[in-house]
């Protein structure tokens, strides 16, 4: 197992890593959730110097990472409840704004990917899939956090959903179940691995519909306004407003 840990430190503390997030969530949604009064920017600090330490990588300067974190917190409340209201509009199941936030796995994983996504844009490693997969685990979502995606963004029941590292998803987008939003066979380099950090998934336009199960794969594009239906194995590019039925 040695021969896996390139650092000195204990990795991060995933229950720490969970009460963290679940803090960041009670402040996002004022009331609805139990505040525990934690001590974020130490917490922060301190898990992402475990981070860097634990994969062996250069300490920078924990302290700004943390300032510019802080700083993200209110446009993330702007942005979740974006999603939330994207998700009470989408679903004519759906009571009300509490139902949606308290309820749908959706919510639970786009907050995580959300938080993680900073994280990982102000270079901190692991700690950001850490956070993912707490979702993954909870909801059947797997959203990496890598992928960029827009306001108002919802996905319908949720589970397997695939979304990769190099996925562009626009503003008002809709996916439900099942929907993967992959890659294709890996380029390999002149040794046989996997070429890594190539973009080699889809690029979702605005206001996009993407129906259960279907499957997208490769650095194609999806253009504004299009539908793209049930079972659906696609792997070129679609024009704006079309729509792709499986055969």
């Amino acid at each position: 197992m040695n021969k896996f840990f390139k650092g000195t430190a204990t990795p991060p503390s995933l229950p720490v890593i969970t009460s963290f997030v679940n803090e960041i969530r009670a402040i996002v949604f004022p009331g609805l959730f139990e505040r525990k009064s934690l001590d974020l920017k130490y917490i922060l600090t301190q898990q992402i110097t475990a981070a860097f330490q634990c994969v062996g990588k250069e300490l920078p300067c924990v302290k700004d990472i943390v300032r510019e974190f802080k700083h993200f917190v209110p446009e993330l409340h702007t942005m979740m409840e974006k999603d939330v209201i994207a998700t009470y509009e989408g679903d004519p199941a759906a009571q009300d704004f509490f139902e949606v936030i308290c309820c749908y796995p959706a919510i639970k994983a786009i907050i995580n990917y959300r938080i993680a996504h900073k994280l990982y844009q102000l270079g901190v490693p692991l700690l950001p899939r850490m956070i993912t997969e707490l979702a993954h685990s909870e909801t059947g979502i797997d959203i990496h956090p890598g992928a960029t995606i827009g306001n108002s963004f919802t996905i319908d029941h949720g589970t397997g959903v695939v979304i990769g590292e190099t996925c562009i998803v626009g503003n008002h987008v809709k996916l439900y179940q099942g929907v993967t939003l992959g890659a294709k066979s890996f380029p390999l380099d002149e040794n046989g691995n996997p070429i890594k950090g190539i973009p080699r998934h889809p690029i979702i336009g605005d206001k996009v519909v993407i129906y259960s199960n279907a499957t997208i794969l490769g650095r194609i594009s999806i253009g504004n306004n299009a539908v793209v239906g049930a079972n659906v194995w696609l792997t070129h590019d679609v024009p704006d407003g079309a729509t792709i039925l499986k055969d």
